[in-house]
């Protein structure tokens, strides 16, 4: 959609104009107008787009910069620095995707982390006692003048509740959901145009990570969503053992609102404090070790875990609790996803390079199928070297880094939500490292994987998905027909008539009537599986003599029909 067509009336096209060709301007100066050229300017009527100052192509060679990737992160950094909270929002988003970019750009993205201006509370009292409905004096006793922390969405300061209560107040910066909705509707523009430039640049996919990412941060410009992903997480956190080495901050739910968030403040030492808790580890090793793997836990059987795992979002609590703050990053997987994920870390564990390649190829996006041999042999050269290391030996951060960087060189492209359950890996490692702790993710995740493997394949789960297989083959019989019905009638019509001349064919029509033959066999063969399997109802087989003689009467079909189809393939 054309980002000047999208305003409500004449005021907000004549804005996101201006905006443009401010934005347009900026990234000229810093280099960038060989790019942004590409058909950007003929969205802005009467607009000569200055010239930059140097060519940032000619500069680079001039000047005999080594590291291209490290030079381009500076510019657009600065770029980013002058744009504003939205872009400086995707440059920390850029920031996270070792994925995609060379370690000089991400660098240079990373410092953007830090790259947030603290506003004082007298700023944002009005959102407050907007989001309240009343005056903060009715609900607080006092809130802190200066922010505890910042970030280019919410302003975080501490408070205490008219009960003494110490909380968290975290507010949304004024106006950002305009700022934020204006400018990514302009960078979508901008990255689509830039994709134009090469294909290396349309493999990166700017624009769809564009599109993730507006995606996602309609979930973090919303409070009120993160103290419920807060509710949510220490729901599944109560199912596990162990689960009393968490603590979980309480969310006064009832004043939070979609720009305003309370919390219970947690008095504890941040993991980012080193100093602080080295004294302390020795004697908390075993007990850190245990919470950290219990996180673990809630990519493995939950599918919904924290994405954001750094230092900084864990405390030390007296206690020796181990407090986690921060919850507008979730990472969620479907039971499908939790199912293929599993898989990775048991090819992983058994270095079984091909089936990891294959697993990576149904979750990842790629333009054109890879060089699978290729593929599994690159993957094989990245893992071979940590085969027999000990824990101590071991970098799972690089190990991860490298099978990323591997799927890149194959252009192949993870979804975000693939990328978030690497991130949180690679920094739960970096975590226990930091904490000194001998911390193995394959030894921890060993026990569970077998767990799921064999719950994946009771009788229960199988006639689930049995039964759901048949919902679908049902489905698709009962729709084949009407299916049917409107492709002949189609066909009927003189616009879609037209005469097939198969001499000299004979021998690709007689292998496309041979597979579709063997498609028949295969569906048929299917069924008769699936029908076996719906009659297991009892809970008491507990040997095969135990199983009902329909069942076998329906499986020794099933046999019967796949060897009919694979007699067909012979054939072809």
């Amino acid at each position: 959609m054309d980002i000047l067509k999208t305003g409500r009336g004449i005021t907000k096209t004549i804005r996101n104009v201006n905006r443009l060709k401010e934005i347009v301007i900026i990234f000229a100066r810093h280099g960038f107008d060989e790019f942004i050229t590409l058909g950007v300017t003929s969205k802005i009527p009467n607009f000569v787009l200055p010239k930059s100052r140097r060519s940032i192509q000619k500069e680079l060679e001039e000047s005999g910069e080594k590291d291209w990737s490290r030079a381009i992160g500076y510019r657009l950094r600065k770029c980013f620095e002058e744009l504003g909270p939205a872009f400086i929002k995707f440059g920390q988003l850029l920031s996270s995707r070792e994925d995609l970019f060379d370690v000089g750009f991400i660098d240079e993205m990373k410092i953007l982390r830090d790259q947030v201006k603290p506003i004082p509370f007298s700023e944002v009292r009005s959102e407050v006692e907007l989001s309240l409905g009343r005056p903060i004096d009715e609900v607080f006793n006092s809130i802190s003048e200066d922010p505890i922390g910042t970030a280019s969405i919410g302003v975080v300061y501490k408070g205490e509740l008219k009960d003494g209560k110490k909380v968290v107040i975290k507010v949304r910066r004024p106006n950002i959901v305009k700022t934020m909705t204006n400018d990514f509707s302009i960078l979508l523009l901008l990255a689509t145009q830039v994709e134009r430039a090469s294909e290396e640049l349309k493999y990166l996919g700017i624009s769809r990570l564009v599109n993730d990412f507006s995606i996602s941060l309609q979930t973090e410009l919303d409070f009120h969503i993160e103290a419920l992903n807060c509710e949510r997480f220490k729901k599944n956190i109560e199912a596990h053992d162990k689960k009393e080495i968490l603590y979980i901050p309480k969310m006064y739910t009832e004043l939070c609102t979609e720009r305003f968030l309370v919390m219970e403040l947690l008095d504890g030492i941040p993991f980012s404090n080193k100093a602080a808790i080295e004294p302390r580890l020795d004697t908390l090793k075993e007990k850190l070790t245990d919470g950290l793997q219990l996180f673990i836990k809630t990519f493995l059987m939950d599918g919904f875990f924290h994405g954001d795992l750094h230092g900084g979002n864990f405390f030390l609590m007296p206690n020796d609790q181990i407090g986690i703050i921060d919850f507008g990053l979730m990472g969620r997987l479907s039971k499908k996803g939790r199912e293929n994920f599993v898989a990775i870390l048991y090819a992983l564990i058994t270095y079984n390079f091909e089936n990891l390649v294959y697993e990576f190829l149904d979750v990842a996006e790629y333009e054109k199928i890879p060089d699978v041999d290729a593929l599994i042999s690159d993957v094989r050269d990245v893992l071979t070297p940590y085969i027999g290391l000990t824990v101590q030996q071991t970098n799972y951060t690089l190990l991860f880094q490298s099978i990323i960087e591997t799927l890149r060189k194959n252009k192949l492209y993870l979804p975000r939500e693939w990328f978030v359950v690497f991130r949180s890996l690679m920094t739960l490692d970096g975590v226990g490292k930091d904490m000194g702790l001998d911390f193995d993710i394959f030894s921890m995740v060993e026990d569970d994987l077998n767990i799921i493997v064999k719950e994946s394949f009771n009788k229960d789960e199988i006639i689930e998905e049995a039964v759901w297989m048949g919902r679908d083959f049902l489905s698709s019989g009962r729709m084949f027909p009407r299916h049917l019905r409107w492709f002949l009638k189609e066909w009927s019509k003189k616009g879609y008539a037209f005469e097939i001349i198969h001499k000299g064919h004979e021998k690709q029509l007689k292998d496309v009537t041979s597979s579709v033959i063997f498609l028949g066999y295969i569906i048929l063969g299917a069924v008769f599986f699936i029908s076996g399997v719906t009659l297991l109802k009892s809970d008491a087989i507990s040997h095969w003599r135990d199983i009902p003689s329909l069942c076998w009467i329906f499986w020794a079909l099933g046999f019967i029909s796949l060897m009919k189809g694979s007699l067909t393939v012979r054939k072809i």
